[in-house]
């Protein structure tokens, strides 16, 4: 099992390497792996062990720099066609050229039918808020299934708890206003969006090269969201001011009709961006960790500041604490998306200690975060709200904590990157695991209340 799973790390790694070539596409990159995952299992086969199988396999594929010469030798039209929106592997295939266009442009509208239905069947605010990802998400889910031919038993196996997940937001007795049902809310997404993520890494999950691919993703989908809500923002503005000049009024139009079909058909379109321009925006990627990661340090040690004069933990203010949670998650964003735009080959550098003294700030806040939370249980007794914020407390430190000691060891030369990527994506699920707990038992413990 032990060989399994280092094969899979020394895969993980390959596929990084070969990523950062830019005249492979993220297609090509997928069928080398599956041609070099066949050449190890071929080896092993012949009575190689994974080590043998997998130096050998490698050797016969040559060497990889020739492989990305080649590519752009024959394929240099590929750098030029990573500015407009049609991928290349489309007309590879001989489909259509505007047919993914087609494929994202049905599906953002069928997202924005969706939340619209849902807002005039749910009726609550409520209800709408519980049921919100899963009017949205399968949208997403069904253009990576389209993207990346899924297979059915794949897409069986995210229907389940897709499905599962209706049952248990729409099905259980929720109390009115109740903290369960806030719960619910607030957690359901991340369900989904790891769901989301099975789809985008075409089923492969337990590849840690394909959870950091994912990682990658989500922080590019960020940047993307991002820029077409504040050009749509703007867009809608100069809209309006420009009619209320001859006295129209398109407020109701605006909350009834563009928004409800605005949010979620942006997100499908911003995934499909990702994915069309995907070696244009990892460029982005290092540059905007290197601004960010100082810049935080000094929100993280202000914080610091801000609860030691706080006074007594008790006193902490409720909303600071929540507040200081959504920060910390924010943080331990920042860090992957900071360790999947580094190349595991570069020797540690001035970043990498800056990124160690982040996890050592974001580690003082959370345990200074804790002992509040303690404290006011201690105080005032538990409640949903205290419980699952010690959870993701507790998860954040452990992942904090041994996040930090890899750190530290890839500094001094003790370890490599490697291992400090894969404890970071093998460690996400159990996020998905608290949350999914959240939404289905702490309604039942706490009696919906």
């Amino acid at each position: 099992m032990e060989l399994r799973a280092e094969q899979e790390a020394q895969i993980g790694r390959w596929r990084g390497y070969v990523q950062r070539r830019q005249a492979i596409s993220p297609a090509d990159v997928d069928e080398l792996e599956d041609h070099l995952r066949e050449q190890v299992a071929d080896l092993r086969a012949t009575g190689l062990d994974d080590d043998e199988a997998f130096l050998v396999a490698i050797k016969r594929m040559g060497n990889l720099d020739a492989v990305s010469h080649e590519f752009a030798r024959e394929h240099s039209e590929r750098l030029w066609k990573q500015l407009v929106l049609v991928p290349e592997d489309a007309e590879a295939a001989g489909a259509p050229p505007w047919r993914e266009l087609g494929v994202v442009l049905a599906l953002a509208v069928g997202a924005g039918v969706a939340v619209r239905a849902g807002i005039a069947w749910l009726g609550d605010e409520a209800a709408l808020a519980r049921n919100l990802g899963l009017l949205v998400t399968p949208f997403l889910a069904a253009y990576f299934a389209w993207k990346r031919r899924l297979t059915a038993r794949v897409v069986a196996g995210l229907l389940v708890p897709f499905a599962v997940l209706a049952v248990v937001l729409n099905a259980y007795p929720f109390v009115p206003g109740g903290s369960t049902e806030l719960l619910a809310a607030l957690h359901a997404p991340v369900v989904l969006w790891l769901l989301a993520g099975i789809a985008y890494m075409g089923g492969r999950w337990r590849s840690d090269g394909r959870r950091m691919d994912f990682v990658r993703f989500t922080g590019e989908l960020v940047i993307y969201y991002t820029l077409l809500a504040l050009g749509g923002a703007v867009l809608v503005g100069l809209t309006f001011g420009a009619l209320q000049v001859v006295g129209a009024d398109l407020e109701p139009v605006l909350e009834d009709w563009i928004l409800p079909f605005a949010v979620p058909g942006a997100l499908v379109v911003a995934a499909w961006l990702v994915e069309a321009k995907q070696n244009v925006v990892e460029n982005i990627a290092p540059v905007l960790t290197r601004v960010f990661t100082p810049l935080t340090i000094v929100m993280l040690l202000a914080l610091l500041a801000v609860l030691a004069a706080a006074g007594g933990l008790v006193d902490v203010d409720r909303g600071l604490l929540i507040l200081m949670d959504a920060i910390l998650v924010l943080v331990l964003a920042l860090l992957l998306y900071a360790l999947s735009a580094r190349d595991p080959l570069e020797p540690p550098g001035l970043f990498d200690g800056l990124q160690l003294v982040l996890v050592v700030a974001a580690l003082a806040v959370d345990a200074v975060m804790l002992s509040a939370m303690l404290t006011r249980i201690a105080e005032f007794g538990f409640s949903p709200n205290k419980i699952a914020a010690l959870g993701l407390n507790l998860l954040l430190l452990v992942h904090l904590v041994r996040a930090g000691w890899l750190s530290a060891g890839c500094l001094r030369g003790r370890r490599p990157f490697a291992e400090l990527e894969r404890w970071q994506t093998r460690y996400l699920p159990v996020y998905g695991v608290w949350a999914a707990m959240v939404v289905v038992v702490f309604p039942l413990v706490f009696a919906f209340g």
